[in-house]
């Protein structure tokens, strides 16, 4: 077995080299384990390939503006799948390619296996066992994928076998209109292609707020065909696969399934660290301290199934790390929640969800882009964005949007709520103009009418012009 280990890591995604980068800095006696390819989730199957799909998809989609431009010829455009596909990995292959070089110099500390616990400072891999003071769980995720559905073989595809195509079509069906969900669906649609989506709730892309929910459908039925509330059941036909919900039917070549990840701990062997599990086999984690119970035991990122964000999972490989060569665990504080999807309009959620807010005490602004002057001239005038404070104290608590520009506008309200700002602190911000956060201003406004006045010699009493292309 050797010499004892400071930590060992299992697990070389994000969380898993976010903890290597804080182990580094405090010993040399460290070992990280990964099974399977090297490079993160991230890179390989997740944020960077789609966002590089999406900017191909958004880029052919633009063309149908260019007529009320005043720019003829986009008709005559097409979109190469196989080379927008190709292009796809090309960028990908560079985004993996850094990813692993965190890894490279690394040496007889790096094993490539899969680790086994043996107990709670006791790894085995291929035979071999390592110990260690403390050990980092983040073997990440895979998504999920009905077993009954791999008998249509290389036609289901995830975002693990997705970019690997060489084309793909002319007809798909997108299983789950979460995050994943959406954004592949729509980009195939402006790709082109004839897409069919599906979910069994009515909440699209993790909103929870109904009015947001009911104006994103709207804006998605213009684009692809989308069936909710009913379970998806494929089949067998003759020229494809039949996808049926309900009382829809569809005959497609390929089916995505995008109805989430799960996180990799199966033969883990947690079940020999004699801490409770839950009925599907996880333990309960400190999202403080990444720890499990008492143990020197640390499980972060996707693996523990809390927020399977990159930033997330950074995060919490940094508080693993720092945990698993601390003699006592520091508990760190988390940051503001923040979730976006990069359709168009962008979905976020920021801060509190609507769903988990007290109605009584909370007061709702909201602002539709319909008639926003900046965004007309973009041509990019649709989506809402509502926010929601404190009724008492006037504290920006979340907000939620299907909004042009959300990824902006997230992060803006993001620190707004990290730093405690109320309403009225945010109204007597600068914002210059003509900008798409004049239509956060609005919403604000709004909600500014439902909490208690302020001196009007304070600039955050400002009210609006009445005069659309100025506010």
């Amino acid at each position: 077995m050797g010499q004892p280990f400071d930590t060992i890591i299992i697990g070389a995604g994000t969380a898993g080299l976010a903890a290597l980068r804080e182990v580094r800095k405090h010993t040399e006696r460290y070992l990280i384990v990964n099974d399977g390819p090297w490079g993160t989730t991230c890179a390989r199957v997740g944020c960077m390939p789609s966002k590089t799909l999406i900017e191909a998809a958004n880029a052919f989609h633009r063309r149908h503006a260019f007529e009320e431009f005043g720019i003829r010829g986009g008709a005559d455009l097409r979109a190469d799948i196989p080379a927008v596909l190709q292009r796809v990995r090309a960028l990908r292959d560079d985004f993996v390619a850094g990813a692993m070089r965190a890894t490279d110099d690394l040496g007889g500390a790096r094993l490539s296996g899969r680790a086994v616990l043996l107990d709670a400072h006791t790894v085995d891999v291929a035979g071999i066992h390592y110990h260690a003071d403390s050990i980092i769980l983040a073997t990440g995720s895979r998504p999920v994928v009905p077993e009954e559905w791999l008998a249509f073989g290389d036609r289901i595809l995830t975002t693990d076998t997705l970019f690997e195509q060489p084309t793909l079509g002319p007809r798909v069906a997108v299983i789950g209109m979460g995050a994943i969900g959406v954004e592949l669906s729509q980009a195939l649609a402006r790709l082109g292609l004839e897409v069919a989506a599906f979910t069994t709730g009515h909440a699209l892309g993790g909103l929870s707020d109904p009015t947001l929910n009911a104006e994103l459908a709207a804006l998605l039925k213009k684009e692809m065909v989308l069936h909710t509330h009913a379970k998806a059941e494929l089949r067998e036909v003759p020229g494809g696969i039949e996808v049926s919900s309900g009382a829809n039917r569809v005959v497609v070549d390929q089916v995505i399934a995008a109805m989430g990840r799960t996180p990799n701990i199966e033969h883990l062997g947690l079940e020999t660290l004699g801490e409770p599990l839950d009925e599907r086999g996880r333990p309960r984690v400190d999202r403080q301290t990444q720890q499990i119970g008492q143990l020197r035991v640390f499980l972060a990122g996707d693996a523990n199934d809390d927020a399977a964000l990159l930033h997330e999972g950074a995060d919490e490989g940094h508080i693993a790390g720092m945990n698993a060569l601390a003699a006592e665990p520091t508990r760190f504080v988390r940051r503001t929640p923040l979730s976006i999807v990069f359709s168009d309009p962008n979905i976020a959620v920021v801060g509190t969800p609507f769903d988990k807010l007290d109605p009584a005490h909370t007061v709702v602004g909201a602002v539709d882009f319909d008639h926003h002057g900046r965004a007309r001239a973009a041509l990019r005038n649709q989506g809402r964005l509502c926010v929601y404070a404190d009724k008492g104290n006037a504290r920006l608590l979340g907000a939620e949007m299907c909004a042009p520009d959300g990824e902006h506008l997230a992060h803006l309200l993001a620190l707004a709520i990290q730093q405690k700002l109320t309403v009225h602190q945010l109204l007597g911000m600068p914002i210059y103009h003509p900008v798409l956060e004049e239509g956060l201003r609005t919403a604000l406004r709004n909600a500014a009418r439902h909490l208690p006045e302020i001196s009007e010699s304070d600039l955050a009493a400002c009210k609006p012009l009445g005069v659309p292309a100025l506010e």
